[in-house]
């Protein structure tokens, strides 16, 4: 099978976690790229994104009339020189980006108005270094591996960074292993769709955890013309169903911190609706009694072991999920847990990888941007407002 240019979206996220901006890639190089970024840049839900962020995306095909915060991204080898483009886009004074290239030469300060530098570069450049260029570049630090790579980064002048950190396990503090069993209790309690009193006790216990709810159902994803103030009526307003997705949510929200939104409630959501999107395309479908609400849970429950710093084989134990939910988040088991193996590997901008699981499932390019641009937009709208 010959391999597709797929675009693979990644947010950037700012010194408090929350998404400041997106990198736009490329699976290949070639004569196709035009078309692939094409569609993202005209792409009609575009405009439902925060008009603050910059879209960092291949130059081609931006010209002087794209929307200004479409940042024309070049990746330029440390002996090439300008092309024809980058001269007219900065003719049109157009704000552009340079990918440095490996072990490419620092530009001066000022000469592009964005830098994306790796993580490993970065920490080889003497500390002062990014601190002046900073004066008149905006640093994105891209391949931040770990928790480790992310403090170093926002502490040396780093103004987003790329979130492959996300999908690592930050070591728990005492504070947070007291509330494990009970989150663990109410996820069992969600799987295994228990009474409407069963879950309110819980949440009679954990005042917190209400409180997380009902900020979360009154999020701007919603939107309801009035606020929901009790559980029972956020039951009323959404329907069982409904409420069963954010509740799965919920785990991973952190009442302890109304300020800054855990950032894996924002990457959960994400995954959650990709595979909600993205579950109809497989052939064969899933063996899921409701192939919807088990492909959102699997992809909202795939990140429960970095959020509870435990093996997910354990987790799974302790929670009654359908065996074919249980295979995909075990082991990618069936179709399911290979469009989830996809999504993890672009999440750690394995291009190669993602790419080649979306073509062996059959994911058509355009349509995995549309399921991208729609998981995006919705779960931003829930990370702003939870």
């Amino acid at each position: 099978m010959t391999s597709q240019v797929h675009t693979f979206i990644h947010p950037l996220l700012d010194p408090v976690d929350a998404c400041g901006g997106y990198l736009v890639e490329l699976s290949a190089n070639g004569s196709e790229n035009h078309q692939a970024t094409e569609y993202i840049v005209r792409h009609s839900l575009l405009d439902a994104f925060d008009h603050r962020h910059p879209w960092f995306v291949p130059a081609a095909p931006l010209d002087s009339a794209s929307p200004a915060r479409l940042i024309a991204t070049f990746h330029t080898c440390p002996s090439a020189q300008p092309d024809p483009l980058e001269s007219s886009l900065r003719q049109s004074k157009r704000k552009l980006a340079l990918a440095l290239a490996a072990n490419g030469k620092l530009p001066a300060s000022g000469a592009w108005e964005h830098l994306l530098i790796t993580l490993s570069q970065a920490r080889t450049l003497p500390s002062f270094t990014l601190q002046g260029l900073s004066a008149r570049t905006m640093i994105v630090a891209t391949g931040v591996q770990n928790h480790s790579d992310r403090d170093w980064a926002h502490g040396h002048a780093c103004t987003l960074c790329t979130g492959e950190y996300l999908m690592t396990r930050a070591a728990l503090g005492k504070k947070a292993d007291t509330t494990r069993q009970k989150m663990l209790q109410l996820i069992s309690l969600i799987a295994q769709d228990a009474d409407t009193a069963e879950l309110d006790q819980i949440f009679r216990q954990e005042t917190k955890l209400s409180y997380s709810l009902l900020r979360l159902v009154n999020s701007a994803a919603i939107a309801p013309r009035t606020p929901i103030t009790s559980f029972a009526q956020a039951i009323n307003l959404l329907g069982r169903r409904q409420l069963e997705r954010w509740l799965q949510l919920l785990i991973y929200a952190d009442p302890e911190n109304d300020h800054h939104p855990n950032p894996l409630l924002y990457k959960a959501a994400i995954r959650g609706r990709l595979m909600e999107l993205l579950s109809v395309e497989l052939s064969p479908a899933p063996d899921l009694p409701n192939l919807a609400d088990g492909a959102f849970m699997i992809g909202s429950f795939s990140l429960l072991d970095v959020l509870l710093n435990m093996p997910m084989a354990e987790i799974l134990q302790q929670l009654p999920l359908a065996s074919t939910v249980n295979a995909a988040l075990a082991h990618h088991g069936g179709t399911a847990g290979k469009l989830l193996l996809a999504l993890e590997a672009a999440d750690r901008r394995n291009l190669p990888v993602a790419t080649g699981i979306l073509d062996e499932l059959g994911i058509d390019p355009a349509r995995f941007v549309d399921a991208q641009m729609q998981a995006l937009s919705w779960a931003g709208r829930i990370h702003t407002a939870a």
